[in-house]
């Protein structure tokens, strides 16, 4: 039996379910980083914090779409399961570095303006 339509829903869901999520507390509480930039023009932090979430989720959704073609055929439920395990490791780890990345120039920009 092959087990890749299934593997590939639940890790979507995941996915998905991670994306959004982190996305939108990245969003609420980011806004609060490009205020502190740009302390004159709410309007402008705004849509400078929604391109912001715009790229964060292309980036996201490209990777898991190119992620998926890569997978070897799944025949058993432990292969499935440490597929899905595997690859969602890889996107926390992606998303993890990709915040570390933002902090770090975020406040590297706010120490050279002060």
């Amino acid at each position: 039996m092959n087990f890749n339509l299934l593997t590939y829903s639940i890790y979507l869901l995941i996915t998905a379910l991670i994306i959004i999520k982190v996305g939108f507390i990245c969003y609420k509480n980011g806004n609060i980083f490009v205020t502190n930039l740009i302390p004159n023009d709410k309007e402008f932090c705004t849509r400078i914090n929604k391109m912001l979430l715009v790229g964060y989720y292309l980036i996201n959704i490209g990777y898991v779409v190119i992620s998926l073609s890569d997978w070897k055929k799944i025949n058993s439920f432990l292969q499935m399961v440490e597929s899905i395990s595997k690859h969602t490791a890889i996107i926390i780890s992606i998303l993890a570095l990709l915040h570390y990345f933002n902090l770090f120039w975020i406040t590297k920009f706010i120490k050279k303006i002060k």
